[in-house]
């Protein structure tokens, strides 16, 4: 039988809303919960607010009303550094520091956590090859002379470095070329499921909701106006679900 620990959601959103300089809602009374193990996809066009419900987890924003929750504490509650390093973090172009090494860039967390120098390495060392990127030849290269597929392989390394329960994704493989998107895409959603993380990825490309989500939280103006697994987002009648769909089949 599962404690009442084991069943609480990793991510909690209470009535949460979001707004600068007492503006028009960014974030609306969003409530959602988030299970262990699940990718949850935040699928909707340029301002609707899903980088902002993003940022609302690691506390890179802190609501204006309502709560988040992360592993059963707000987010208010957490110390901001220690939660963030509970939260892997990747984006657009993976976000890498230009003058640390590939090495230095995966293992800046572990080392900011005080692990051994031998730990470090031998992490680093994993997690590149987890991500396709052979150590020996890649540990001691700079972001710069890395192709845009490789870098996002740093990164969502990067992110995995110290175990974090949780992985926050911000449209990570949008600035690829079609072919390596779809590569890309396809080898994160291999290592999802080997790894068991929970996720939290934002996109606006539906095909991408489709194939890595295992629910798929639509949003609108700050709102979600529809919460589906991938089956019942395509069975849905809704007017924007379909505008959604009529685009993979505009592609052919």
């Amino acid at each position: 039988m599962n404690s009442a620990q084991d069943s609480q959601p990793l991510v909690e959103f209470h009535d949460v809303s979001f707004r600068i300089n007492g503006g028009p809602p960014i974030i609306d009374r969003l409530n959602l919960n988030v299970s262990s193990g699940e990718t949850l996809v935040l699928l909707g066009e340029s301002g609707c607010g899903k980088t902002t419900t993003l940022r609302l987890v690691n506390r890179l924003l802190t609501p204006t009303s309502g709560e988040v929750k992360v592993e059963g504490k707000a987010t208010t509650n957490w110390d901001a550094i220690q939660l963030r390093r509970r939260t892997g973090y990747v984006i657009q172009e993976a976000g890498l520091f230009p003058h640390f090494t590939v090495a230095e860039n995966v293992g800046i967390v572990p080392s900011l956590e005080n692990w051994d120098q031998n730990k470090i390495s031998a992490r680093v060392s994993e997690l590149l090859s987890l991500v396709g990127l052979e150590p020996a030849k890649f540990a001691d290269r700079y972001p710069r002379e890395l192709s845009g597929g490789q870098r996002q392989r740093v990164g969502v390394a990067r992110a995995l470095a110290a175990d974090p329960p949780l992985l926050l994704m911000d449209e990570p493989f949008g600035a690829l070329d079609p072919l390596t998107r779809a590569s890309l895409q396809k080898e994160f959603d291999e290592l999802r499921s080997r790894l068991g993380k929970t996720v939290i990825f934002v996109t606006h490309d539906v095909r991408e909701a489709l194939m890595l989500g295992s629910r798929i939280a639509l949003m609108d103006a700050g709102k979600i106006v529809l919460l589906e697994t991938p089956k019942g987002f395509v069975k849905s009648e809704d007017a924007r679900v379909r505008a959604y769909l009529e685009t993979l089949r505009n592609e052919f």
